[in-house]
């Protein structure tokens, strides 16, 4: 199933040095609408339970403690194909292999610390969604 929504997180190092507001007027000036907005800090356990399907691998714990280290900024936005048009916004994982202009080219620092997340699937879109917002049905 195909929906029009997304959901993205600015990650803690993108928070830490500055650069939610420049994040979120590309995302905006991409067409995308915000549909819900916070700013939170994950604990090490929320963070866990976010990334619970990597628990086996063995990058898991930094993740975890990456993710809990600082305030985040998840979303959750609204565009048609918003899920790939979202992913070709961020751009690739790893910012070296980012095309130029995307936020990861522009704000990451490594593979690690890569600013934001993007939703890969609509189906992850809606569990990663309703992690952050869970009963905002509303929007």
């Amino acid at each position: 199933m195909t929906t029009n929504r997304t959901f993205t997180m600015i990650k803690p190092d993108a928070v830490a040095e500055g650069h939610s507001g420049s994040i979120i007027k590309m995302i905006e000036e991409a067409g995308f609408r915000i549909i819900a907005v916070k700013k939170v800090q994950l604990t090490a356990e929320r963070a866990g339970q976010f990334y619970a399907v990597h628990r086996e691998r063995p990058f898991y714990q930094a993740l975890c403690d990456y993710m809990s280290s600082g305030p985040i900024i998840p979303m959750i936005l609204e565009k048609d194909n918003a899920v790939a048009d979202f992913r070709k916004l961020i751009g690739a994982t790893n910012p070296a292999q980012a095309e130029e202009g995307t936020i990861r080219k522009l704000f990451a620092k490594s593979i690690e610390a890569n600013a934001i997340h993007g939703s890969d699937s609509d189906e992850n879109a809606k569990i990663e969604g309703d992690f952050f917002f869970a009963g905002l049905e509303q929007y």
